[in-house]
């Protein structure tokens, strides 16, 4: 039987109309949240989080702020002027800021880019000299830049600072000890949802290296559309510091039938992860990673994240292997079948237990996590490592 049009069919027409009430509500909401005294911040993280995050640039620059907790009077002192001789970080910012051509917005006229590119060298500049405790990372201009795009220097330098002295502190440590802890949470929330795609994903032994330039560019590195990197970033500052490994862990957990279908082969199902999808349901993926949060919080995966340890750290070693000896398929093919026998022999004893997620944390409200943003990522972590590694990887081509 046809339905008669207009009844119970929704037209592109009413569906843009529909968004765009919603769009101008929550416009008004975000107006009004950033009028009273004192600004409601906990309204704003709702909104950064809700279906279209902060909408516009503009909101942005006026959000973002709230959400790291910046002083207002901040944004009034001129920045300093940045000394780049014998500068120990500026070589190497100054290659990574180069080869970042494709983070500017097509069709930039060339001296409006390279005018940016000197105010990104200064904006890193000008962090790690106030901040000396912080050691400088490949793919850190990453994320500045998407600052700088979007507030401009003299707003860019001073959330920059706030973040890299809160979220992104464990990703500027000396050594990679605490960014290797919290990529070894991905595995148990995959565990937790899809045993069978982590089980696949464990005899394959791919690790967790995949997803290394997502974690600490916060997938600016690896995503084409700039309006998807700034949704992110609304997401991930009004959110715990950990979230964007739960974002991780849903692109995966989204991929499972191609992760499924995939040779079960290290260097085959790391190419396939390391390759990501542009056309992600970001909104869907976003309200997805907070349910999982919510429902797993990192203080129930700790542990588990522990045993992973070994694991990640083996694969790391085999990544550096192969990456000097340009034969990765030579050198995980020969890890896999070093460990074989110990698989086999120990398969027939071995009972896996899948822990139940807990339904009761599922409506605690998202926002309020966010709240604790002032601790690092592994400060929160209960068991930490003493082992120091630092491989040697061309990760950002």
């Amino acid at each position: 039987m046809k339905k008669s049009r207009g009844v119970g069919v929704s037209s592109p027409v009413n569906g843009r109309q529909d968004w765009d009430h919603r769009r101008k509500r929550k416009t008004t909401e975000i107006t009004q949240a950033l009028s009273v005294s004192p600004v409601d911040v906990a309204a704003l993280r709702r909104m950064a989080i809700s279906e279209g995050g902060l909408l516009t640039d503009e909101i942005r620059r006026q959000v973002w702020p709230r959400l790291l907790n910046v002083p207002l009077h901040v944004f009034d002192q001129e920045p300093e002027t940045v000394e780049r001789e014998n500068n120990k970080d500026y070589n190497q910012v100054l290659l990574d800021v180069q080869r970042s051509l494709r983070r500017f917005p097509p069709g930039m006229p060339d001296e409006q880019r390279e005018v940016l590119q000197e105010e990104l060298i200064d904006i890193i500049l000008r962090v790690l000299k106030r901040n000396p405790q912080l050691h400088y990372y490949q793919g850190y201009h990453d994320i500045v830049v998407t600052f700088l795009l979007v507030l401009g220097e003299r707003l860019a330098t001073a959330l920059v600072e706030k973040l890299s002295t809160h979220h992104l502190r464990d990703f500027m440590d000396p050594t990679m000890d605490n960014t290797k802890h919290i990529l070894n949470y991905l595995m148990p929330i995959i565990e937790r949802v899809n045993p069978e795609v982590h089980d696949f994903m464990q005899q394959a032994e791919v690790g967790t290296v995949f997803a290394l330039s997502w974690l600490i560019t916060w997938f600016g590195h690896v995503l084409s559309d700039f309006r998807h990197v700034v949704r992110l970033y609304d997401f991930f500052l009004a959110c715990h510091p950990l979230m964007p490994i739960y974002f991780a862990a849903v692109i995966v957990l989204y991929r499972e039938e191609e992760v499924l279908e995939c040779e079960c082969d290290m260097a085959m199902v790391h190419h396939l992860l390391s390759q990501i999808p542009q056309d992600l349901p970001y909104e869907t993926l976003i309200s997805r990673a907070g349910d999982l949060f919510v429902q797993f919080p990192p203080s129930e995966l700790a542990k588990e994240a522990a045993s992973h340890e070994s694991m990640a750290t083996t694969t790391f070693k085999d990544f550096e292997l192969a990456s000097t000896q340009q034969r990765p398929d030579s050198v995980l093919s020969r890890r896999r079948r070093q460990k074989q026998h110990a698989l086999e022999s120990s398969a027939a004893s071995s009972v896996v237990t899948v822990a139940q997620p807990s339904a009761a944390r599922r409506f605690v409200r998202l926002a309020v996590m966010g709240l604790t943003v002032a601790l690092g990522a592994a400060a929160l972590a209960v068991v930490n490592t003493a082992l120091e590694w630092a491989p040697k990887l061309d990760l950002f081509p």
